[in-house]
């Protein structure tokens, strides 16, 4: 039996849904309660029949589940999800790969708990009050896993837009840049100052993908960051690469991609601009590619931004097939939880009709296995990529002007 804990009354009738694995319960299902961020709190039902056990949280989500089971939430439950994380990724991981996700929060059932290996390093990432809250004891519990895997130096990142912050946790600050490995590839990133949690991890299958289809072709690379699908391109026999960012600082760290995977600097070239001013100067150009790759940062960080997300994205491939050479390929992608992937495919479609192109859809995919998703958890699918190919010699005729009326008493 569970120690004595904070009880918070679920009023509405989300039983079914908490005990399949949705680890979040928002404000609004429960009866008003008080408890610091953190507190272990114990949901039950109207009756007083226990329901799920987790974390009170400040904001919207009011508790983070730990566990759907009457048992205690302390460091040897922690501790049991975290070994079941490194044995999932001891699974699933390929080899000639020492960048990964080894703690995927939600995912692994450690809500607002990222932890990120990259090679000798490993960067945390904790989203929300609770976990912050619970950060000495998690980097406790995390030290000697990481320490047997060879890591010899933590960063923690907090807060959200604005507001993060990176510390050393222990050990060693990484080099800038940091070179790890994944399959054929290897990637340049800035631990402390970079996006995310140092690299983008996620898109390991886009990258393959993207090495795999491009010998000799142009390729365009929006919103390139480190370079990472630059350089697999390259590696895939591309005629030539041109590198988007409008940080200077990302177009340097894509430069350091390409050069260490031994890749010639003249097939390459890089552009800190602007992307929707760069693609309106291509097509002025009348520039022409056989590859465009689009995966902009989260047009969409919350709900109320979601419409204007979808049109921010349909304009974004519109501008990216008006480049593209007929039959040639498009890889799409959007990070943001909040977009759906139909109505990403719905916005992808728009673009594809603001540019009078015929799309077909090749492949879908989302984030790899070391970013598991529980399955009652759709809001988990954060990641969609699309690859399309515009048709041969497919064009969507303009909509013709409805035709003029003629003034009463001519025509």
């Amino acid at each position: 039996m569970a120690a004595r804990t904070t009880r918070v009354i679920l009023r509405k009738n989300l039983r079914r849904t908490i005990a399949a694995g949705h680890p979040w319960i928002f404000r609004d299902a429960l009866a008003p309660f008080d408890a610091a961020p953190g507190s272990v709190v114990t949901v039950v039902d109207a009756r007083g029949a226990f329901v799920a056990r987790g974390w009170s949280e400040t904001g919207p989500i009011a508790v983070r589940v730990l566990t759907t089971q009457d048992e205690p939430v302390d460091e040897a439950l922690l501790q049991r999800r975290l070994d079941a994380a490194v044995a999932l990724r001891a699974r699933v991981i390929e080899p000639d790969t020492d960048a990964y996700r080894l703690l995927h929060g939600e995912g692994d059932r450690v809500p607002g708990v990222v932890c990120d290996r990259y090679g000798a390093w490993a960067s945390v990432q904790l989203d929300g009050e609770a976990a912050q809250s619970w950060q000495p004891r998690l980097l406790a519990l995390l030290r000697p896993t990481l320490e047997s895997q060879g890591v010899r130096g933590v960063l923690v990142r907090s807060g959200r837009r604005g507001h993060k912050r990176v510390e050393l946790a222990w050990g060693e600050l990484p080099p800038v840049p940091l070179t790890v490995r994944e399959p054929g590839l290897s990637l340049c990133g800035d631990l402390v100052a970079g996006q995310k949690t140092g690299l983008f991890l996620d898109h390991r299958v886009a990258r393959r993908r993207v090495r795999e289809l491009s010998a000799g072709l142009r390729v365009l690379d929006l919103y390139a960051y480190i370079g990472g699908f630059s350089a697999a391109a390259g590696l895939g026999g591309a005629a030539s690469v041109d590198t988007v960012d409008v940080a200077a600082a990302a177009i340097e760290l894509s430069a350091q991609t390409w050069a260490a995977n031994g890749l010639p600097p003249q097939r390459r070239c890089g552009h800190a601009s602007d992307v929707a001013a760069l693609l309106s100067e291509f097509a002025a150009q009348r520039r022409r590619f056989d590859l465009v790759i689009a995966d902009p940062p989260s047009f969409a960080p919350s709900e109320a931004s979601k419409p204007a997300a979808l049109q921010a994205y349909a304009q974004l491939f519109a501008g990216a097939l008006a480049l593209l050479e007929q039959g040639g390929l498009l890889l799409a992608a959007s990070c943001s939880s909040h977009v759906r992937m139909p109505e990403f495919e719905a916005a992808l479609g728009e673009g594809a009709g603001k540019a009078r192109r015929v799309l077909q859809v090749l492949e879908r995919w989302g984030a790899p296995p070391d970013h598991p998703r529980l399955l009652a958890f759709p809001e988990g699918d954060y990641l969609k990529v699309v690859l399309a190919r515009a048709c041969d010699d497919a064009r969507v005729p303009r909509r013709p002007l409805a035709p003029r009326r003629a003034p009463d008493g001519m025509g």
